[in-house]
């Protein structure tokens, strides 16, 4: 963390984009983001960096950023991302599309799927006890629930488990001619799907790929940007995600033998306490944002054309808003956790996410043994733009 910060910010004097506030890459910030990024909400909550433009850590100007949509625009890439990166008025019909494929009588049907690869993957933990979890299980069960829910084949969970380490190794390195590669790689995954459909390959399949092809938004039928816009934030988004999120809660639970065995005893419980644990170890760091006008916001002004950066992971640990932040409370009141965003913008799929973390963790509970952190494994913090672990050892406590 840049050493000005304090007289930079904490006295809240306005400065502007030179120097930067801090430098969100530096080891010192991935050694542990949350910690950090607490830091930053308390010394800088607005900071400049010229990797992320500018950073909000506050939840209220979080909050505020996610509901002023006209001063703060979601289109902040030149490639299309549907409804993502779209703002009103294009983005509420593309938002209206996507909705009925997240509508309870829709996602309750793939619960037994999902349970079943739940309990597979359970029974491999158990046969393999000294395996990384994040590898031999979050991500296998990443990639399978969500090639279930989009009609993909099991031929694709390979490919897909080796194209999530090959985004890894070229998102940590900081290679964006790789990165490039890799995005193209996984665009050519998506549009061999649909052609297979287009030629018939997947005839009477009703699956969401396929009835994205039949698609309209305003009378008009999707093309296959839009189309491969729309699979590529349901798969690259969701497999790093649901792997964060049960690596995170993996951690979290081996820690604390007394949550442990509470939800092992009450598993109706479940549902808040991964929300919960979610909110004090984000397993999405950021969102990115851009100005479309001058605005002023935590005493700083940024113009037109700015890039910002919410920093969901900090927002959800002040205490202004949650007592007792950095603390676990599993009655704790859930209204202003923004795990799932807020606004127009509010992740349609959160309630697809809650029920595959609620049953891999309901079939965890009740296919293992009460279990801890594996002595003299330390866990492998992922470093942003990932958040949570990218190693992990469990052992039978």
């Amino acid at each position: 963390m840049a050493t000005d910060v304090r007289e930079a910010c904490g006295s809240g004097q306005q400065i502007n984009k030179c120097p930067a506030d801090w430098d969100p890459r530096s080891p010192e910030i991935q050694r542990d983001q949350i910690g950090a990024y607490d830091r930053m909400r308390e010394t800088c909550p607005v900071a400049y960096s010229a990797y992320l433009g500018w950073s909000l850590f506050r939840h209220e100007d979080v909050l505020r950023v996610l509901g002023e949509h006209e001063t703060f625009s979601n289109v902040v890439s030149r490639h299309p991302s549907v409804p993502n990166g779209m703002d009103p008025p294009e983005h509420t019909p593309h938002r209206r599309m996507i909705e009925p494929y997240f509508a309870p009588e829709y996602i309750a049907a793939f619960e037994p799927a999902f349970r079943r690869i739940a309990r597979e993957l359970v029974e491999h933990l158990r046969a393999n006890p000294s395996c990384d979890v994040i590898r031999d299980f979050a991500e296998p069960y990443a990639v399978r629930i969500q090639c279930g829910f989009l009609g993909w084949p099991q031929s694709l969970h390979v490919p897909l488990l080796e194209w999530i380490y090959r985004n890894r190794a070229a998102t940590l390195a900081r290679d964006t001619e790789a990165m490039a590669t890799v995005a193209l790689e996984f665009d050519g995954h998506i549009r061999a799907q649909l052609a297979m459909r287009e030629g018939g390959g997947a005839a009477g399949v009703d699956d969401f790929t396929t009835c994205l092809l039949r698609q309209t938004v305003d009378g008009k039928r999707l093309n296959h940007a839009e189309i491969v816009s729309i699979l590529r934030n349901w798969t690259v988004g969701e497999l790093g995600t649901i792997a964060a999120c049960v690596g995170i809660i993996l951690h979290f639970l081996a820690g604390r033998p007394d949550i442990q065995d509470r939800l092992h005893r009450d598993r109706g419980a479940l549902p808040q306490a991964i929300d919960e644990i979610l909110r004090l170890h984000g397993p999405l760091i950021s969102n990115r944002r851009v100005a479309t006008r001058a605005v002023t916001i935590g005493g700083r002004t940024l113009e037109a054309g700015d890039r910002i950066t919410v920093m969901w992971a900090s927002a959800n640990r002040d205490g202004s808003v949650f007592a007792d932040s950095e603390e676990f409370h599993l009655r704790r009141d859930q209204s202003q956790n923004l795990l799932y965003g807020a606004g127009i913008h509010i992740c349609p799929g959160a309630e697809l996410a809650r029920m595959q973390l609620n049953i891999v963790f309901d079939e965890l509970l009740e296919g293992l043994e009460p279990f801890s952190l594996l002595p003299g494994a330390e866990p492998v913090r992922a470093v942003y733009p990932a958040s949570g672990f990218s190693s992990l050892f469990l052992t039978p406590a």
